[in-house]
């Protein structure tokens, strides 16, 4: 009885409905929430229902990359007809808003581009980005090195603006943006302005700077740099 119970479980819960209920756990509680246990719970199953689906905790959190990074490019497809300056943009923002509503994203991103590049996450950014360096005019000697440097600053960027979770140290789940900046300011004010002349010069526009808009200057940096490749 108990087997049939579990297959009839298995049948029912599908692969998608256990990947979405993991990401409601990460964006609740960061990794530490996920669990096999947390997540049986949340979906009243087995743990077979969960490793006949998915696999274990490491394959969930691949798996929930993997599906958060899918749903941000999809949601901002590649047009034949713009821009390609327009088209980094848009990859850019929609990676920057993914991890800005997913806070745990930025380690698990990274450490998806470092042990698996043949994954989907490496290979669809990759290739989002590196059609367009193409577009601009790079020649193609240097398309691997220009693509590489847009999505190094992209991921380093976002990664800065958002909390990280598990392997990389960031700041924790009660970090406040203005707090932070606030006390950074002041701290930079007190500083010799003999010794430090830019930091005082800079100390207002560090606080009240908007992240987006000097995540697209940088955006913008880059690409004009790549400009000088052709």
């Amino acid at each position: 009885m108990a087997t049939r119970a579990g297959k009839r479980r298995n049948q029912v819960l599908s692969r998608e409905q256990i990947i979405d209920a993991a990401i409601e756990l990460l964006d609740a509680g960061g990794e530490e929430a996920l669990t096999v246990r947390a997540l049986t719970e949340r979906l009243t199953t087995g743990s077979g229902a969960i490793y006949y689906h998915v696999g274990a905790r490491g394959e969930l959190l691949d798996a929930a990359t993997e599906t958060v990074i899918a749903a941000a490019l999809a949601a901002n497809p590649s047009r034949a007809a713009a821009a390609p300056e327009d088209e980094v943009r848009a990859v850019a923002l929609a990676l920057f808003d993914a991890m800005a509503e997913h806070r745990w994203l930025a380690t698990r991103l990274t450490l998806q581009i470092v042990r698996n590049p043949a994954g989907p996450v490496t290979v669809g950014i990759f290739e989002r980005i590196g059609r367009q360096v193409g577009a601009l005019g790079v020649p193609r000697a240097s398309w691997f090195d220009a693509t590489s440097t847009l999505v190094h600053y992209i991921l380093g960027a976002v990664s800065q603006n958002a909390r990280t979770d598990g392997d990389v140290p960031g700041p924790g789940p009660a970090f406040d943006r203005d707090e932070f900046f606030d006390a950074t300011s002041a701290a930079w004010q007190e500083l010799d302005p003999e010794d430090h002349p830019f930091l005082h010069a800079v100390v207002t526009q560090m606080r009240e700077h908007d992240d987006r808009e000097q995540f697209l200057t940088g955006i913008a940096i880059v690409l004009d740099g790549l400009t000088h490749l052709r």
